[in-house]
Parts: C-alpha cells; sequence; structure tokens
C-alpha cells in the first residue's frame, strides 16, 4: 500500500504509477465491503480496499502485486463505482493511494465523492481505455503517468491520450473549490462576522 498523503489545495496533475482493474460494473460494494462501514474514522480504510475480492484471488489481484506498489493513477472500465452511494468507496481508494482515475464512465454520486475529496476522475471513449490499460500492463519498470488537469489528458509510455472533464468539475479542481472544508476555514472570520448577527445565535450567548 502507497503512503498516503491527503490532497489539499489546487489539484492541476497527477503523476505516479498506474494500476489497472478490469471490469465492469464494479460497484462500491465491491471497492469497500459492508462491515467497514462502522468504523469511526476513515484512516485504516485503504487496508480493505476490495477486501473479498483479494481475499477470493489469494493475493493476484491488483491491488497485492508488488508491481504496482506506489500507484497513484487506477485505471478502470465502465459504470466505475455503481451501487450504493457510500462514500467510504472513494476514501478507502484514497487511502491506498489513488489520486486519480480514469475510466470508460462512473456512477453519477461516485463521481461525485470523488470530487468532492479532490479524486479527479476523467473518462475516455473504450478504445482509448484500453489502450491505456495494455499500455500500463505493458511494462512494469516505465509504468508512470501523468495526468493533465488543464489539458484533460494524460501523459505516459512515449504517448498522450486526450480524455473527458466537464468543465465545472475541471473549474474545482484547478481553483481548489472542491475542498468545502478549507474554504469554510478560509472564512472563518466572515463566518464569525456573519453568525455574530444572526438573531437566533445571539439569543443563546
Amino acid at each position: 500500500m502507497s503512503t498516503v498523503s491527503i490532497p489539499f489545495g489546487l489539484i492541476k496533475t497527477v503523476s505516479g504509477p498506474g494500476i489497472v482493474l478490469k471490469g465492469d460494473d464494479i460497484d462500491t460494494d465491491r471497492i469497500i465491503p459492508a462491515r467497514f462501514l462502522k468504523c469511526v474514522n476513515f484512516d485504516r480504510l485503504g487496508e480493505q480496499v476490495f477486501a473479498d475480492d483479494r481475499v477470493e484471488l489469494k493475493g493476484h489481484h491488483p491491488f497485492d502485486c508488488n508491481n504496482y506498489d506506489g500507484a497513484k493513477i487506477l485505471f478502470v472500465n465502465s459504470n466505475f463505482g455503481c451501487g450504493s452511494s457510500r462514500e467510504h468507496a472513494p476514501q478507502a481508494l484514497l487511502r491506498w493511494g489513488i489520486r486519480a482515475i480514469v475510466g470508460e464512465s462512473f456512477a453519477e454520486i461516485f463521481f461525485g465523492n470523488c470530487l468532492a475529496i479532490g479524486i479527479p476522475c476523467f473518462t475516455g471513449d473504450r478504445d482509448t481505455i484500453i489502450a491505456l490499460q495494455s499500455s500500463s500492463l505493458s511494462d512494469s519498470s516505465v509504468n508512470s503517468w501523468t495526468l493533465d488537469v488543464s489539458q484533460k489528458k494524460i501523459l505516459g509510455m512515449g504517448q498522450s491520450w486526450i480524455l473527458s472533464l466537464d468543465d465545472g468539475a475541471r473549474h474545482m479542481l484547478l481553483s481548489g473549490s472542491w475542498n468545502t472544508t478549507a474554504q469554510l476555514v478560509a472564512s472563518n472570520s466572515d463566518l464569525d462576522i456573519t453568525s455574530s448577527h444572526l438573531p437566533y445565535l445571539s439569543a443563546f450567548c
């Protein structure tokens, strides 16, 4: 598992090794099984990402392979993150070390949950994604990628591919406005001024 560094602020690029997870309709229950939803915080979820799939494959799951240690960019297929809306799924991926996901398509709520914690989810057509997965698998010794949020493209293995990301999500990543907690903290003095003028708060002071 990668050393975890939680993203903060502007997200202009994501660079690092890729990891390939093939298959359509991989749902949130597979990403993080329901029994792990009882956690008080998300800190240990990275250890349990794809827990049942990894047990079933007995050490041969991509997230157990040493070749993918330190991977930052996850290459998936269509309808990734479908199923329940649990925010634990992107949190588990984040805490394993994933910083961006590139796939054919994403479940809408999963996409929003990823954006809310600074994980860009880019899409490409089927041929593009298959090419990216094949390139990432072809030679682990040079498996290095750079995802350019501004240009909406990914570079690696001596090639580049154009990807898609809606303009709203792209703006949030480039401006840092995806991080609503940071925005609240930065606006703390303004919030204090506003709250001091709210009659339903001052009545209890």
